[in-house]
């Protein structure tokens, strides 16, 4: 019997709860606390914005560190979208025990480092500043067993994009809804205004694509990885492809996909899948 693996994770967020001594599931109804940072950034000249969710258990113990999940936000969003739209990401953050940071990724910058505008250093931003800041300023554990990232649309193929390229950062990577493949919208969501036009510079659009950066991945320093998009999202063919070159490639992935549009609603229930995803990733560290 094939069984659909968006019941096989509820089944094991419910047994990880079953597991979780009493007074860890009282803080359920509690909120993880909210950090509001800016964080310079060498590259771009300026600071800029994030925030961070810390469990009750970092206050209640001193002496532990712990994992980080970055998510990053989509097209036209930014850094405090996904506690202001998605405000159960404080309660889901502090019943796992995980440091929850959200990054600024631009109004529309992919987070590439733009090879066009050299205000837009996302990359590096994401992959370096912010990371080495958080780990600087918060008991976290410092390596990529204690990293994960994920975001949805733009966010998406942020985390992926980024992942691939920094697999001694980030152990695991999830996408939401994410834009995996840029060449079937040369015109879409000034992705152009970032590399180029793909009629002018067609190999910038193909090594931009995280579906061309699949040959970065290896085993001796392997990401977990979570793809996550509904059937009726204008990204589902883009995410499907990506899916079966990860097959025949044989890298090991979880694809989660249900009826969903490219909405609000859709990433509301898909963090809630990753944040668990992440979890089971830290605890076998």
């Amino acid at each position: 019997m094939k069984i659909n693996p968006v019941y096989l994770i509820f089944f094991l967020f419910i047994l990880n709860l079953c597991q979780l001594p009493a007074q860890a599931l009282m803080v359920n109804a509690d909120t993880a606390r909210l950090r509001e940072l800016r964080i310079p950034s060498a590259g771009m000249r300026k600071e800029m914005g994030a925030r961070v969710l810390l469990p009750d258990a970092y206050f209640k113990k001193p002496n532990t560190r712990f994992p980080v999940v970055y998510l990053l936000h989509g097209y036209s969003g930014k850094y405090s979208n996904w506690t202001e739209h998605v405000p159960e990401i404080r309660k889901w953050g502090n019943l796992l025990g995980v440091i929850i940071a959200t990054p600024e990724g631009g109004y529309g910058s992919w987070y590439f480092d733009s090879p066009v505008d050299s205000a837009f250093r996302y990359e590096t931003h994401v992959a370096k500043e912010v990371v080495n800041y958080i780990d600087r300023e918060f008991r976290t554990i410092a390596s990529r067993e204690g990293r994960a990232i994920s975001g949805l649309s733009m966010g998406g193929h942020g985390a992926l994009y980024l992942a691939l390229r920094h697999p001694e950062v980030f152990g695991a990577a999830g996408s939401m809804s994410g834009g995996v493949d840029l060449r079937p919208f040369p015109g879409g969501w000034e992705i152009a205004q970032r590399i180029g036009s793909r009629q002018e510079f067609p190999e910038r659009w193909e090594s931009a694509s995280v579906i061309n950066n699949l040959h970065l991945w290896n085993e001796k320093m392997p990401i977990k990885f979570i793809i996550d998009c509904g059937t009726d999202d204008f990204f589902f063919d883009v995410n499907r492809a990506l899916h079966e070159k990860m097959l025949a490639w044989r890298i090991p992935h979880d694809f989660i996909v249900r009826p969903g549009e490219h909405n609000l609603d859709y990433w509301k229930n898909a963090v809630l899948y990753q944040l668990l995803y992440f979890e089971q990733f830290f605890a076998k560290r």
